[in-house]
């Protein structure tokens, strides 16, 4: 579950990412998460006894402080497989910090240094910056559908949209994390600078799968080994102006996406920060016809 701000150019001086201990951070971090979530007061999605628990039994809570404010806080779990993976829960940011990016390198950081392999995450498939965050600044992959995961939301980011997910799996060892972990750390003096690598090309004979058509969603050819899955440019916004055309892009996404997911077929990047690539295994394909 995500908030996250990826929209500012470059990153506010003073930023510090810490773990947070103390009753008052966490009181702090509670606050925060109502703020950004538009909660009622003691319906945060983390409370502050449950992130005293969880960082009193040593998992990963956490706060990014600009010139000493708390903007950004990120709450996560050991998760199974033991002793290989966490599960972010809650990472929440305010805009204009770049808070979310920093509190994401500063867990796989935390991870790596307790032996752990992979995060994982859910977010909502329908909001492209989060797609772009996920899949192309951090190198995580969606790898499982999640259909109405937390139940209706009635907050300021949800909506009472159903809360459909994709569960990102972040390998922290995988070509793509360590790329992008290498892409925001300055080369050391006479080091040859780092180059992310570029996206992989699209196939000449890709198939748009989903498409925005004149804001609605419109399902096309399924049929080729590439598609793409298009992202409405607003869905937030369009829950508050057009509720009936924000359950369509729901029910189509759940239908697109989910259904190629449940199939085997693999997320291999985010195009244009508009669509999602995926990849279907041919030898799974149904026969051309004859």
């Amino acid at each position: 579950m995500s908030a996250l701000d990826v929209r500012q150019p470059h990153a506010t001086r003073g930023l510090v990412v810490r773990e947070l201990h103390e009753l008052r951070e966490l009181e702090g971090a509670n606050t925060l998460f109502e703020k950004i979530w538009g909660s009622s007061p003691g319906s945060s999605p983390m409370g502050v006894e449950q992130m005293r628990a969880l960082s009193h039994a040593g998992n990963y809570v956490a706060g990014a402080f600009d010139e000493g404010q708390l903007v950004g806080a990120s709450v996560a779990f050991f998760a199974a497989p033991a002793g290989e993976a966490l599960h972010s829960h809650v990472t929440g940011a305010l805009t204009g910090h770049r808070a979310g990016l920093a509190l994401k390198f500063h867990q796989r950081e935390w991870a790596l240094a307790r032996g752990l392999r992979r995060i994982t995450w859910t977010y909502d498939p329908l909001v492209r910056r989060n797609a772009h965050f996920n899949l192309t600044k951090l190198g995580g992959r969606p790898v499982e559908y999640l259909t109405s995961f937390y139940g209706a939301m009635d907050d300021v980011i949800n909506g009472g949209d159903d809360t459909d997910r994709a569960l990102i799996r972040w390998e922290l060892n995988d070509a793509a994390a360590i790329a992008a972990a290498a892409s925001r750390t300055a080369p050391a003096p006479g080091a040859t600078p780092f180059h992310a690598p570029a996206p992989a090309p699209i196939p000449a004979d890709a198939a748009t799968a989903l498409s925005v058509r004149d804001g609605l969603p419109a399902i096309g050819d399924r049929d080729a080994a590439t598609l793409l899955v298009e992202v409405p440019p607003d869905i937030e916004g369009l829950r508050r102006t057009d509720p009936g055309a924000a359950k369509a892009w729901r029910l189509a996404m759940r239908e697109v996406l989910g259904t190629l997911l449940a199939e085997g077929a693999r997320v291999t990047g985010f195009h244009d920060r508009t669509a999602y690539v995926v990849t279907r295994d041919t030898a799974h394909m149904p026969a051309p016809p004859p």
